[in-house]
């Protein structure tokens, strides 16, 4: 049966229109981790901002005042995580490589000060080399943050994208969104289902489990400063990223802390720093975690985030830690979404 004139031209746009959408898609490929993380963080301001927006009467003035908070945020802290990651590299490749157990753990303990750790320190006791300490290392943050070779340029590139995706999200995310969903190929309901999932996504990362880890750092830090212990700054940073393991991960850090201060016979600051990582630290992950999980759970199972985690680490890179995450936990809901919809067309009556 020969095809009609109308159905072969439906046909040809379908296939025109399939390959227009994927040049698209391949045309934001190089900038999706600033767009990715924009609309994530733009979803998790949006209640702060619809309260901005009513007091001053004004989305675009709100969105600019966030952007500029957001940016006043993050600016220091991914400054200080670049200068720290090198030493904390370092000090888990020396770690690992010692051919002396004890020697390493001492050295944990007693070794001397990181010269980052010591330029972070000299910019909390002296403002005035904040400048000079920018110039440093400015242009190293944006070479890694941006994932792209040497050039300053991409840097600054990723983070204007980043930015004013930000600003866009907030001023009319919710437009495009039903946009989206008004002309998505799939059911509206569907297509409702997977905009929820990335955002679970956005938010199970930065709330339910950032903010965890940020806390046990944080508590974790000011114990190794207390203790006297060196490199406290490097050592905060591991145990932050440790306490993605549920429960023990933060003790892969605080206790060879513990042990190294023993067995440097400083059995008094030993004692102690056990004692802040069982009741403190370890009382962070089971008070904490289930509070941040309530406004920010990720519906995936620790085995699975992990995997997802480190296998986007090796497959796409440094951002790959949250592509990961998100292209398994959208997986998971279609697959869920197909089920539903074969249980439902097995439930129809046959004629």
């Amino acid at each position: 049966m020969a095809i009609l004139p109308a159905n072969r031209e439906i046909t040809a746009l379908r296939a025109i229109v399939f390959a227009l959408v994927a040049a698209a898609a391949l045309t934001f490929v190089p900038l999706w981790t600033p767009l990715v993380l924009g609309a994530w963080v733009a979803e998790l301001v949006r209640p702060l901002h619809t309260k901005i927006a009513h007091k001053i009467k004004g989305s675009a003035a709100a969105s600019g005042l966030l952007v500029a908070m957001v940016l006043l945020i993050l600016a220091p802290m991914a400054s200080v995580i670049v200068m720290l990651s090198k030493s904390a590299i370092g000090l888990v490749r020396s770690v690992m490589q010692s051919d002396d157990a004890k020697k390493a753990l001492v050295a944990i303990a007693a070794g001397g000060k990181s010269e980052e750790e010591g330029q972070v320190f000299d910019v909390f006791r002296s403002p005035q080399k904040i400048v000079a300490l920018v110039q440093q290392h400015g242009m190293q943050a944006a070479h890694v943050a941006s994932g792209v070779a040497s050039a300053a340029a991409a840097g600054v590139v990723w983070v204007f994208v980043f930015l004013y995706a930000v600003y866009v999200f907030l001023v009319d995310g919710p437009t495009r969104r039903a946009w989206f969903v008004d002309h998505s190929p799939l059911d509206a309901s569907h297509t409702r289902r997977l905009a929820s999932a990335f955002d679970e996504t956005g938010r199970g990362l930065f709330v339910g489990i950032g903010l965890t880890g940020l806390s046990q750092g944080i508590v974790a830090t000011l114990a190794y400063v207390v203790l006297g212990v060196p490199r406290a700054l490097v050592l905060g940073l591991l145990t932050c990223v440790a306490s993605i393991l549920p429960s023990i991960g933060t003790a892969l850090v605080w206790v060879p802390v513990a042990a190294g201060l023993a067995l440097a016979g400083q059995m008094t600051k030993a004692a102690i720093m056990a004692a802040i990582g069982v009741f403190a630290i370890g009382t962070i992950d089971n008070v904490l975690r289930p509070v941040f999980a309530r406004f920010g759970k990720l519906e995936l199972s620790t085995f699975t985030l992990l995997l997802s985690m480190f296998g986007g680490l090796a497959a796409f890179g440094g951002w790959g830690i949250f592509l990961g995450p998100l292209l398994v936990r959208l997986a998971k809901e279609g697959l869920v979404l197909a089920r539903e919809d074969r249980d439902v067309v097995a439930a129809r009556p046959t004629t």
